[in-house]
């Protein structure tokens, strides 16, 4: 697949994997509906449902109310976080047995680039095989030129997939697919790109580029004509590269019940702090992104007395932020993210950790 101008890159992306480890765990519950979650209560949300649940219309950042409604038998279970982390440490270790430059970006999300080994289709397969064998997790893997169309072809073969794009083949391979599947294309850039009458990958890449551009401005309209046609040169960014780490959840529909923001940005918290520690780093900068239903968008930080790599601490910080920039008029949002930042190497002892807004 390599040629001496094209990159081999790989998506790697486990499947339901909290559930998948709570069947691992209890063999008994293979086959049924398992919905797992931070609070299972009614204003809880779902972290990962299995796709057993997903044939019922659940899926992750869906109140709890609503899952159980959808799907009064399933069986709902409150997460296990540390023995997620452990089945993702064993995953993570068979993947950088084969390579160096690894990106994780989630628990159960990774890019690997695979340029400089002789046969990454074969070593891609072979990966896969050794997750399922040595952690009974399953895998779904895009491997392709860039991030963009390795990502995309991963998510086109869950579950359990392996989908290869071919060097020259990556139009192709995007044009049928819905336009709001690339990068950079959210709920309101497909509309409008519907209301100019675009809605597939290859309706965009045969566009005007004049009319994208004084649709969306020249940065991002150059950035969806290229996407569009399966160009990307973003990098593989290993975690010594790593600037700053973030984990956003979108609502299935507008959200402003405190309790379920407040679940869900505690459990990117966490997600955050569980990342730190990966890399063995440490962060300075808390910070959260808020998105309205009009699609306005608010980011605020602050700065910690002290680096931490600690999730309650994070989660300090996220919940000081939240009281300042939400709390008072309590508008319903679409997006929550959580985002830590000036990252430095991780020192010997963890200290203890204060914070000071900024």
């Amino acid at each position: 697949m390599t040629t001496a101008t094209s990159r081999s890159i790989l998506h790697l992306d486990l499947d339901a994997m909290f559930a998948a480890v709570e069947v691992i765990l209890d063999p008994a519950l293979q086959g049924k509906p398992v919905i797992v979650g931070n609070d299972l209560g009614a204003r809880g949300v779902v972290a990962t449902a299995s796709y057993e649940a997903r044939a019922h219309g659940v899926r992750s950042a869906l109140p709890m109310r609503t899952a159980r409604r959808l799907c009064p038998d399933g069986v709902y279970l409150r997460a296990q976080h540390d023995r997620y982390r452990e089945f993702g440490t064993a995953v993570f270790r068979i993947v950088r047995e084969i390579a160096d430059l690894v990106e994780r970006v989630s628990i159960d999300e990774a890019f690997v680039d695979l340029t400089r080994l002789a046969d990454p289709e074969a070593i891609a397969r072979d990966l896969k095989a050794r997750i399922r064998v040595e952690t009974g997790l399953t895998a779904s893997l895009g491997l392709a030129t860039n991030k963009l169309v390795a990502k995309i072809a991963s998510d086109s073969g869950k579950p359990d997939g392996f989908v290869v794009v071919a060097a020259g083949t990556e139009a192709a391979f995007l044009a049928p697919l819905p336009a709001r599947q690339l990068w950079g294309v959210g709920p309101r850039t497909a509309l409008r790109l519907e209301e100019l009458g675009i809605r597939t990958i290859g309706e965009l890449a045969a566009a005007d580029r004049v009319l994208l551009v004084t649709t969306f401005g020249r940065m991002h309209g150059d950035h969806l004509l290229r996407h569009a046609r399966g160009e990307d040169d973003s990098p593989v960014v290993t975690e010594r590269e790593t600037k700053s780490i973030s984990d956003e959840t979108t609502f299935a529909s507008d959200e402003a019940d405190a309790r379920v923001l407040w679940d869900v940005m505690r459990r990117q918290a966490e997600h955050c702090a569980e990342r730190l520690r990966h890399y063995q780093l440490v962060a300075r900068t808390v910070g959260i992104k808020l998105r309205f239903p009009d699609f306005h968008t608010i980011t605020r930080a602050l700065t910690l007395a002290q680096p931490t790599d600690d999730g309650a601490t994070v989660a300090m910080a996220v919940a000081t932020l939240m009281r300042h920039t939400w709390s008072h008029e309590r508008r319903p949002l679409r997006l929550v993210g959580v985002r830590v930042a000036n990252l430095a190497a991780a020192p010997s002892l963890r200290q203890l950790d204060l914070f000071t807004a900024s």
